[in-house]
């Protein structure tokens, strides 16, 4: 599942890269600088939007839902990991007291310069 829904997260991304390349932008020609007659419409001069930017917020939100389902998934399986990975405690097992003949002792003279 998590595979399925990484593969449709990047073709989405794809898709928004490629429809936001397409479009105009919104002072594209020179008579939207000048208004063109056209700015005194209810939304504007761009109108109420095209049909391309409808398909991109589209697929803005399934690229935002996606984002949050693999973030949610991918913490899960997380925290599923380290769960599996921790080190195994046995309660009846005690350490090892330290005696001082487990202690090990230098040899040799205090200097640390290699003899030669």
């Amino acid at each position: 599942m998590y595979q399925f829904i990484l593969v449709v997260h990047m073709f989405v991304c794809l898709c928004i890269v490629g429809l936001v390349l397409v479009q105009q932008g919104k002072g594209a020609t020179m008579g939207a600088a000048f208004g063109s007659g056209a700015s005194q419409t209810v939304f504007g001069s761009r109108g109420s939007g095209s049909f391309l930017l409808k398909v991109t917020v589209a697929f803005v939100a399934v690229f935002f839902s996606t984002s949050i389902v693999l973030n949610y998934m991918a913490t899960k399986a997380s925290r599923q990991e380290q769960a599996m990975t921790l080190p195994a405690e046995n309660i009846n097992k005690q350490a090892a007291p330290i005696t001082p003949s487990s202690i090990p002792t230098s040899t040799g003279s205090t200097n640390n310069k290699p003899q030669l």
